[in-house]
Parts: structure tokens; sequence; C-alpha cells
């Protein structure tokens, strides 16, 4: 694939295309420079990617980004995709009009947003292509990002149904971990680069467990207060071949991600209730003023059009509802 795929626009610049899907190359894993390869190792931010659809979400983003990029000296690529929209497809005239319209508007658009991120190193590209995560691995790759930040309507039900989740689709496809911003976290922008709180919810599984190390990283980066969260739901049978645990266990179980040497500013504190994990999480998160929750993700894997369908993912309802941002770690 050519290098030249994904360029960053400049005033009178013309947009690029984004690769085919069938062209584009998977980032290489292991290479997430947020990813502590040890405890204690520091959490090192270079290049962050926003995505942007210049909504007022990604408007309310925008903050979060700089203050990340400002707090770890980081670098900010900013991206917009344009996707195909079927009512461009009236006429030939009529769609090579609207395209016209949709380009010059997306590029004046990408020309303000790089204002804003004046005195921040950065870039910005508007790239064209038939899907939203072909266009965005491509950029993973080519702007070496550690971090993906974007903000999210947080829609719900019916209306998740109708119009899809991006958010959704980038934080369970993405190699690299995704912040994002839901529309209750965004009054939490002063002071969004300190983490003072962070709270790890998981049900110990291989899934959920891949984002402990992110964590307890960010704890340490920031001396901040972790709080380990395990929520058991009584309603349901035990699952078969799934040790039931007590709260003592699930307690200790808890404490045990935690390496020992860990230079943690304060004790974790190890958090279990009965309940519905997303709902027990939300309330856990607003009771304690979390300032980030941390979530381990599966990854897409043929599941992400039922949980958009149904709405029975239990981190975008999290990601949607949450008072304060929330990062995901796909296993």
């Amino acid at each position: 694939m050519s290098e030249d795929a994904l360029q960053p626009t400049v005033p009178g610049a013309v947009l690029t295309e984004a690769p085919e899907k069938a062209e584009s190359p998977k980032p290489e894993g292991g290479r997430q420079a947020m990813n502590p390869a040890e405890p204690g190792a520091r959490i090192l931010l270079k290049n962050i990617l926003f995505l942007t659809d210049f909504s007022e979400p990604s408007e309310a983003a925008l903050p979060f980004a700089m203050a990340i990029a400002r707090e770890y000296d980081a670098g900010v690529h900013a991206l917009h995709v344009l996707v195909p929209e079927a009512f461009m497809y009236t006429s030939p005239d009529a769609t090579i009009a609207a395209l016209e319209t949709q380009e010059e508007t997306a590029v004046a658009e990408m020309q303000r947003t790089e204002s804003q991120l004046a005195g921040i190193a950065h870039e910005g590209s508007v790239v064209r292509g038939a899907e939203m995560w072909t266009a965005v691995e491509q950029a993973i790759e080519n702007s070496h990002a550690d971090m993906i930040v974007l903000g999210t309507h947080g829609r719900t039900g019916a209306q998740k149904v109708m119009l899809g989740s991006v958010a959704e689709e980038v934080f369970r496809k993405s190699p690299i971990p995704v912040l994002t911003i839901g529309p209750y976290a965004r009054n939490r922008v002063h002071g969004v680069a300190r983490f003072h709180r962070v709270l790890y919810a998981t049900d110990f599984s291989s899934d959920s467990k891949a984002a402990a190390p992110f964590a307890i990283s960010l704890a340490q980066e920031n001396q901040a207060q972790l709080i380990l969260m395990h929520v058991m739901d009584g309603a349901r049978e035990p699952v078969r071949g799934r040790p039931t645990l007590s709260i003592a266990d699930a307690m200790h179980t808890l404490l045990e991600l935690v390496p020992t040497d860990a230079d943690l500013w304060c004790r974790p504190e190890p958090v279990v209730q009965y309940g519905v994990p997303a709902e027990r999480i939300l309330v856990e998160a607003k009771g304690r003023n979390a300032d980030v929750i941390v979530l381990g993700v599966r990854s897409a894997a043929g599941r992400l059009r039922v949980a958009t369908r149904l709405s029975r993912s239990v981190a975008y309802q999290i990601v949607a509802s949450a008072p304060c941002p929330v990062l995901t770690v796909r296993a």
C-alpha cells in the first residue's frame, strides 16, 4: 500500500482516498507505547489519534486529547473520514456537486480543528473511504498512534440500532487503547489529564484482565487511588466450568491482579458487589467521583453486529453513560 494513502491536510489541500479494506495492513501487535512492559514502567504516550466528525461530541472530546497531549508531551493526529452517503447518488451531476461540497466543508472544518491545536505538535487528515474502520486502521499505522481519543453521542436502544456505533466498532477493533468521552463525561474536561481516581472493573475473564496493567500504570503515573471492582450477578446460575467465588475470594483475586512490587501511591481498594455489571460500575464510578474507568473488551470477532443491534454490550453501556472518560483495552 502506498504511504501516501493518508496525508495531513493543509490550506487548499485535496483530500486523499482511504485504502480498500482488502489492502489494509494490520498494525503490528505489541508496539503499544502505553503498554507497561513491567511493574512500575512509566506510561509513554507519543502520538494521540483524535477521531472527529466535527459534531458536538467530537468538539467536546478535543480538549481531552489536547490536555493529555500537553501532560505527556505527545503529538495529536486529527482524522476525519468521509464515508459515502446514500442521498449523494441520486444522479451523476448531483453526486459530483454533493461530493465537492462535502469535501470543501470537511477541509474547512479540519483547518478550524487544527487552529485549536495551536501550541501542540499536530497534523490533520481528511480521507475518503468506503467505511470508517479501514481508514482508522491505516491512520493508527501511519501516525504510530499510542492512544485513540474520540467522543460519542452515547446513543443506546433504538437509536443505536438505527445509527450504529462508531465508538464501539473502534474500541472493539483497535489494537491500541481507546479513550472515549461520552455525553455525561464532558463536564470533566478541567484537569482531565490527571487521573486521581482510577476505577478498573473486571469479570476475571482473560479479556478483562488485559486492561489491568493499564489501570495499574495509570495509577502509578498519576499517583492515583486505584479501585479494583468485580460485580457478581447473584441472579445467574453458576457458569459451567467456572467456579463460583465468594466475596472474600473475589476480593483476594482482585488484589492478586496487582504485582507486589507495583509502586502505587496507596494500597489498591478491592470492591465486590452484587447486581447488573454495567449499572453497578456506573453507580460506583459516580459515587467515587472516578476520573477514568478502565475496561478490558472483547474483540469484534463477529459479535459487534449482534451487540449493536441488541444493545447487550456491557462495555458500550458504560461508555455511553459514564460520568467520566472510559479507557478500553482490547485483549
